[in-house]
């Protein structure tokens, strides 16, 4: 599908960030670059839709040059989704999704079609969110926004850089599930990048590290977890032990005061942090039950303290 020979990305300024790298991205797979901050993963990103243009090497898709495809073809088959998701804030969600369906000239109905289609595909209602602005939506929302419009004209490629980073840790781990959900119905070619070892060890059929230019290791990610290439594989990759193993939501749960409100969504305390996360994302709190009773109960707050607790650990790769 994407196929890099001895790919080389020298600036202006003399700096090398890409190095004669060479790699295959198979159709439908979820491929994930990570590596330190600077090692080349954007910029590689950037190359495939010709974003950033190479200085030496070849870069294909469907064995045919990218520097002989249409600058327009190319990127209409190519869908591109931001940290900064980058909505048209003048525009409801209708129009910033429909804007490369317009520019193929589709017509009105099958455009309306198709934004219903998506909109119901993340989960939200298109009689509801089709005629909001993107001030109108949460963060998580502007994203599910941001992954649908990459989706709109159906192209086979979707780019990804650092899609989900800007975002709380309860929205992150749910858009995570919503990605993997997604893609096991659109059997999309994916290219994903991240600086966080965990996620990748979440989305990706393969994952490609990178340092200063060069591809390190690339493998399944059992592979650099169970037979890493070197020190540096091994310490990278060390941190991505499964979020959630050590997690007991009774070190999380707030006793309740007398008077205090109970939420009416309620979990068992035995639950485990995706179960929690997932209640989470519907409910501001939820109450917590042990043997039949009321425990607690527990907030979102608590949960992100979980989480920066074991970024302070080290449980959580950030580099």
């Amino acid at each position: 599908m994407i196929t890099f020979e001895n790919v080389t990305k020298i600036f202006a300024d003399g700096t090398t960030a890409v190095d004669s790298i060479s790699f295959n991205v198979e159709k439908g797979e979820f491929f994930v670059l990570i590596g330190p901050s600077g090692c080349g993963k954007t910029t590689t990103l950037k190359m495939m839709n010709r974003l950033i243009p190479l200085s030496n090497g070849t870069i294909s898709i469907d064995d045919k040059r990218i520097s002989e495809y249409n600058i327009h073809e190319l990127r209409w088959n190519i869908g591109y989704v931001l940290q900064q998701i980058a909505l048209f804030p003048h525009m409801t969600i209708e129009e910033n999704i429909a804007i490369v369906p317009e520019m193929k000239r589709w017509n009105k109905d099958k455009i309306s079609d198709r934004v219903t289609e998506l909109l119901d595909m993340v989960g939200l209602d298109p009689s509801i969110y089709r005629d909001r602005t993107p001030s109108e939506l949460s963060g998580g929302e502007q994203q599910r926004i941001g992954v649908v419009r990459a989706l709109a004209a159906d192209p086979d490629i979707i780019l990804m850089d650092e899609p989900f980073s800007a975002l709380d840790p309860i929205s992150r781990e749910k858009l995570q599930d919503d990605i993997i959900s997604l893609q096991k119905r659109i059997n999309k070619t994916i290219v994903f990048v991240t600086h966080d070892m965990q996620e990748a060890m979440k989305l990706a059929d393969r994952i490609c590290l990178m340092r200063n230019g060069e591809v390190v290791q690339l493998g399944a990610p059992d592979e650099l977890i169970n037979a890493p290439k070197n020190d540096f594989v091994q310490e990278f990759v060390g941190s991505s032990k499964k979020l959630g193993s050590d997690f007991d939501l009774k070190q999380y749960t707030e006793s309740l005061l007398d008077g205090d409100p109970v939420p009416i969504a309620a979990i068992d305390i035995s639950a485990t942090l995706e179960e929690v996360l997932e209640m989470l994302s519907k409910e501001d709190e939820i109450s917590v039950f042990a043997d039949g009773k009321i425990y607690g109960k527990v907030n979102r707050q608590m949960i992100i303290h979980y989480f920066s607790q074991n970024i302070a650990k080290g449980g959580v790769k950030s580099v």
